[in-house]
């Protein structure tokens, strides 16, 4: 038997909350602090789950269920995708990598809105590092890994016939 869209819709929700909940540990009780990537990553994390959750509450019918789905995944998939520059810094030679910028507070403080999140969508120095990993993969290689499944959920909810 197959999961309704509603259930899929919560699924992809508390996949989301998994992670950030999983990111506010990490960084308020391991002190991981988290990079500018990781910041933006976060912003995509929370808009996918803000969307199934409308999903899941609107139980839409018909074509707006491919709308939601659609949304779904490409937030999941431009999230993936800022996972990706995260882990292509992480595996660049140390002279390769950018400088390290400074807080994203200051950026937005100091210079124009569009110059402070050009710096935060490509990353810096910081964003290159390591801090932690499991089973050998980095914490945006599990994010990328999340991201993933959320969009093929979403992918799934196109796809299959009602």
């Amino acid at each position: 038997m197959m999961p309704s869209i509603r259930t899929l819709n919560l699924c992809l929700f508390s996949i989301a909350t998994s992670m950030i909940l999983v990111a506010l540990y990490m960084q308020y009780q391991m002190d991981l602090n988290p990079c500018y990537l990781c910041i933006v990553q976060r912003v995509f994390v929370i808009s996918t789950g803000l969307i199934a959750l409308l999903a899941f509450a609107h139980n839409p019918i018909g074509k707006a269920r491919n709308y939601y789905a659609a949304a779904t995944g490409i937030s999941a998939l431009t999230g993936a995708g800022f996972s990706i520059r995260q882990l292509w810094l992480q595996s660049l030679p140390e002279e390769k990598v950018p400088a390290c910028g400074p807080p994203a507070d200051y950026l937005f403080d100091a210079l124009p809105i569009t110059e402070a999140l050009s710096m935060l969508l490509s990353g810096d120095g910081n964003c290159a590092e390591v801090q932690w990993t499991f089973l050998n993969l980095s914490i945006p290689a599990w994010t990328l890994l999340a991201f993933t499944v959320m969009a093929l959920l979403s992918a799934y909810q196109l796809l299959r016939k009602r």
